[in-house]
């Protein structure tokens, strides 16, 4: 209850508190960093109630919690982004190869850290304890030559040294980087208190404590998600999306600030937590009667909901730091081919030899995941062996590729790669750090999908039908990590693209994460198993409107898009 008093004591040992936000202990889970986030909290709330108390500092005590939240929730995404915001335009060989070294070692010492807590978690006779001391070995030694490599990089390029490990931002720095027509909304949810900032170009900025928390909001997310990764076999099976629960979910979070979206075209959001692995285009702006028990199969009624998305286009960010180093970043000064897709490739040796004979496999009602069975989609989940042959074929996707590929004037022979060239070894020898847009069109899987796979992946062709004379087909994400893109934007268009490494991870913290690292600065993701008819129809709609309006941003194109499917099918 003293919360001058308290203030007093947190802003003198702030600096200590903020010591781990560089990012060396990435996971999270030590008890010396979940003590410092209980104490940051602390001093947001603290910070909230002297808004209220003392309205003459008021803007002073929300920059300053502003700050802090984006500090405690800065994440791994959000450092990948800056990376690749930063070496996008690396001109320079030295510092090039020297900001490479420092974050393959970050991403080394972050592998065995990692690794080094599963020994620890496990059984006594399993830990092995020399194991355990030459990893801790290692781990230092790393943390050694990093610390060097960081230095030399601040002493001879303390510009990209502050461009990747960035300060800080503040409301008034956001501010200077909004457009007139975009609003800039972030959130922070703790197990007691919760808390949503919004901010555009030209009026004072809005901070406000919610009446929810993170168990609160991420109980009701998974509740919503229900309708949109069933796990079923047909569409009569699918549960109602319960509108009323997305309605309730806005009033929590974004109705407290719902006079700063008024006029406002697009939405750039922080979402914090489980939120974030919602699409905000899904909440429901006004209560709206609606069975959620109707077998009503057409859907027809959800054209009438209204959706978020009918009055704003929405982006997700990982931080205010993030909007910071892309909107900062240099613009690009050489020529870059427009595209390069990659889709419909041939899982198993039969599918290339029924490709070759002309036999249908149409693809309708196929979903692009291998944990969600639609029709002819297998279930590989808990089959006692679960292989890439398993996977069907997804001969729309070529269609889908052709028509971005046309909408882009792209070469078909250069920029094009189906069937069996759309494999691993021609991603990885392809050099696509001259291309505006990236895509792959195919499954995307989740760990535990096939049999092995521990991390998130994309399903390219099988090598016995490549040729490939090593690997097992999958994109996995240490790959995608050794890549190098300049990328706009990259399409991944594939089944539960923006989920987390794991229960509880930020969104797209797994093949996200990883594009971000390799170079991209956009991603288009899903946030569950699609259906591929659907997915082909809103990739290649999208690249429609961008050919005829060449001048909105890739929120609206994709806000336009589903808006279009929304009232004309």
């Amino acid at each position: 209850g003293q919360d001058e008093q308290a203030q007093t004591i947190y802003s003198k040992y702030m600096p200590t508190l903020l010591s781990f936000s560089e990012g060396d202990n990435e996971n999270g889970n030590s008890s010396e960093y979940q003590r410092k986030i209980l104490a940051l909290e602390d001093e947001i709330s603290i910070l909230a109630g002297l808004t209220k108390s003392k309205p003459e500092h008021a803007p002073e005590y929300m920059a300053q919690a502003f700050k802090l939240a984006d500090v405690v929730r800065g994440s791994g995404v959000q450092r990948a982004l800056t990376a690749s915001a930063a070496r996008a335009n690396i001109k320079d060989p030295k510092l090039a190869n020297l900001a490479r070294q420092e974050q393959d070692t970050q991403a080394r010492i972050a592998s065995l850290e990692k690794i080094l807590g599963a020994l620890l978690a496990a059984p006594a006779d399993d830990q092995l304890p020399a194991v355990q001391a030459q990893m801790r070995k290692d781990i230092a030694q790393l943390k050694v030559e990093r610390t060097q490599l960081k230095k030399e990089i601040e002493l001879q390029f303390p510009d990209y040294a502050n461009l990747v490990n960035p300060k800080p931002v503040t409301l008034e720095s956001i501010k200077k980087l909004l457009k007139p027509e975009e609003v800039f909304v972030s959130w922070y949810f703790s197990d007691k208190e919760s808390f949503v900032w919004a901010v555009t170009a030209h009026d004072a900025p809005q901070f406000h404590k919610l009446n929810t928390t993170r168990q609160q909001v991420a109980q009701t997310v998974t509740q919503l998600r229900r309708a949109l990764d069933p796990n079923v076999s047909s569409v009569a099976e699918l549960p109602r999306f319960d509108v009323a629960l997305a309605n309730r979910l806005y009033q929590d979070i974004l109705a407290p600030i719902e006079s700063a979206l008024v006029g406002k075209k697009v939405m750039l959001t922080v979402p914090h937590g489980e939120l974030g692995q919602l699409p905000l285009s899904l909440l429901v702006t006004q209560n709206t009667p609606l069975d959620i028990k109707s077998k009503n199969t057409d859907f027809s009624d959800y054209r009438q909901v209204p959706w978020l998305m009918k009055n704003i286009a929405i982006a997700q960010l990982p931080s205010a730091t993030a909007l910071v180093s892309l909107r900062n970043a240099p613009k690009h000064n050489h020529v870059r081919r427009a595209f390069a897709g990659f889709g419909d490739p041939y899982f198993s040796d039969k599918q290339a030899e029924q490709a070759q004979t002309q036999v249908s496999l149409a693809a309708t009602g196929t979903s692009r995941g291998a944990g969600f069975s639609q029709r002819s989609t297998p279930k590989t989940r808990g089959v006692n062996s679960a292989q890439l042959a398993l996977l069907p074929r997804l001969p729309d996707t070529q269609d889908e590729i052709e028509q971005i590929a046309h909408a882009l004037g792209a070469d078909p022979a250069k920029d094009i790669f189906l069937h069996k060239q759309a494999n691993v070894s021609k991603v990885l020898s392809t050099d696509l750090s001259d291309r505006q847009v990236v895509m792959f069109a195919t499954h995307g899987l989740v760990p535990g999908d096939l049999d092995g796979l521990t991390q998130p992946a994309l399903a390219l062709t099988a090598p016995s039908v490549s040729g490939e004379t090593e690997g097992d087909g999958l994109l996995t994400m240490d790959k995608i990590l050794s890549m190098k893109l300049n990328a706009d934007w990259v399409i991944l268009s594939a089944c539960n693209t923006a989920l987390g490494e794991g229960a509880g991870a930020e969104a797209v913290s797994g093949l996200g994460r990883a594009f971000f690292y390799a170079g991209a600065r956009a991603l288009l993701v899903t946030n569950w198993p699609v259906d591929s008819q659907s997915a082909t129809l809103l990739t290649s709609e999208m690249f429609h409107f961008f050919k005829e309006k060449p001048n909105l941003s890739k929120p609206e194109y994709l806000q336009m898009t589903m808006r279009n499917m929304l009232d004309n099918l």
